[in-house]
């Protein structure tokens, strides 16, 4: 029960990473709080101004995320995360072999799941201090309609150190971890068969057509 109820949250954060990780504005781009409050309306305006398109083409959905999502988020980063200690033991065009699978797998999760999207109110905590920090975790709540707690979900930001810039690279729902889900549930495969034998299956799931909910 747990456990599904884990994979619930786990798809309505995804939902709210979408909403709030794309468009970024050169203005806020030192300033993650700015990121996360300018960026919400960005994607659901391509989408709401695309729907003729996605109800012919669902894939047209990954269009729209490849422009307005993927550019912003830091998958590289993300990706080592999840090869955890078997990054050291790769090699660089192994590495960039995943990261190319990895990315069309956050392409494809994400384009799915924003076909779930019905209109939630999102609530983004305060601004706080930065100062010196290069991580910030960001609380957004979910505001539930029937009544029931806020669904808790809190957005991991790194200032890039070669660029300066914000990227998100993880999200936690209700304190469980994308990319130490990820990381967990793959590890078994980097172990037992390697990290090209895992590309080649995320590039399958990668693969996978979007699907309109009915």
């Amino acid at each position: 029960m747990l456990k599904k109820m884990l994979n619930k949250w786990m798809v309505v954060g995804t939902i709210v990473l979408m909403s709030l990780f794309t468009s970024l504005q050169a203005s806020a781009a030192d300033n993650p709080y700015q990121l996360m409050r300018q960026a919400s309306d960005k994607l659901f305006a391509s989408i709401s101004a695309n729907q003729a398109k996605i109800q012919q083409n669902p894939n047209y959905m990954r269009t729209i995320v490849k422009q307005e999502l993927m550019p912003y988020v830091h998958v590289n980063y993300a990706g080592s995360l999840v090869l955890g200690q078997y990054f050291k033991s790769t090699t660089p065009a192994q590495r960039d072999q995943f990261f190319n699978a990895f990315s069309n797998f956050i392409e494809q999760s994400y384009a799915q799941v924003l076909t779930m999207y019905n209109n939630q109110q999102i609530q983004i905590e305060q601004e706080k201090p930065i100062g010196e920090q290069n991580i910030v975790s960001i609380r957004v709540n979910l505001i539930q309609t029937n009544g029931a707690a806020p669904i808790k979900l809190d957005f991991k930001w790194r200032k890039n150190t070669r660029t300066g810039a914000w990227q998100a690279y993880d999200m936690a729902a209700e304190g469980v971890s994308m990319v130490e889900t990820k990381k967990n549930e793959w590890s078994n495969i980097l172990r037992q068969q390697g990290i090209e034998a895992l590309s080649a299956q995320i590039e399958k799931s990668a693969a996978i057509p979007i699907k309109l909910e009915k």
